[in-house]
């Protein structure tokens, strides 16, 4: 049974198979301000990633927030402003017109994992101490793409980014974040404007192999 704290509003959940939901699910640079589900649910779609993905020990170790508006925009004019500092300026107009096309989208999920947990899981169990920090990462992976996917399939497209730790030490203080919270990746969205590039896939028969 689900927890009752799980609202399922109107979410569109692998409404056409896993599969096809899997399939589906691409890189959009080009994204507007606008969404085609309210932010309550967005904020279901968070929250039943962070319900249902597994953790190393359930640890649940993944921490998310949900930049919005005047929040969304924030962050991009840190990432920005940090970047201009450190490239050179004949070369930052690029840089400039790329995080703009993100910060044109209509929000923006920061991935973060509790590092005090880890630091924890390391004391309690330290023949695998060295092994936590990658569990971690694979935790925030899955949660990742879980919201990724399902973001998609309400109609809405997203891109990846890795601006940290570049901008991590800003973003904690513009948000009250603790010092423990490691920041992972950034996940700006919003509706697609133009179809995503196209993608090509590599032989098979070098990346799987088969035992029986």
């Amino acid at each position: 049974m689900l927890p009752e704290k799980i609202i399922f509003i109107k979410i569109k959940i692998m409404g056409e198979s896993l599969i096809n939901s899997i399939i589906k699910r691409r890189t959009y640079y080009s994204i507007n301000n606008q969404s085609s589900v309210s932010d309550k649910e967005i904020e279901e779609i968070i929250r039943l990633a962070l319900t249902h993905i597994p953790s190393a020990y359930n640890s649940q170790s993944t921490r998310i927030v949900l930049l919005l508006g005047k929040h969304h925009a924030m962050l991009w004019q840190i990432v920005k402003k940090t970047l201009k500092k450190i490239i050179e300026h004949d070369s930052f107009s690029a840089t400039e017109k790329k995080i703009d096309g993100f910060a044109a989208g209509y929000g923006t999920i920061l991935f973060f994992e509790d590092y005090q947990i880890v630091s924890d899981l390391q004391k309690n169990f330290p023949a695998y101490a060295m092994n936590f920090p990658t569990f971690a990462e694979h935790t925030s992976a899955m949660h990742q793409f879980a919201i990724w996917t399902l973001l998609e399939e309400n109609g809405l497209g997203a891109s990846l980014q890795h601006y940290n730790p570049l901008i991590d030490k800003e973003v904690k203080l513009q948000w009250h974040l603790p010092d423990t919270w490691k920041l992972i990746a950034q996940m700006p969205f919003g509706t697609p404007v133009n179809e995503p590039a196209k993608k090509e896939f590599k032989p098979l028969e070098n990346r799987i192999y088969v035992f029986k």
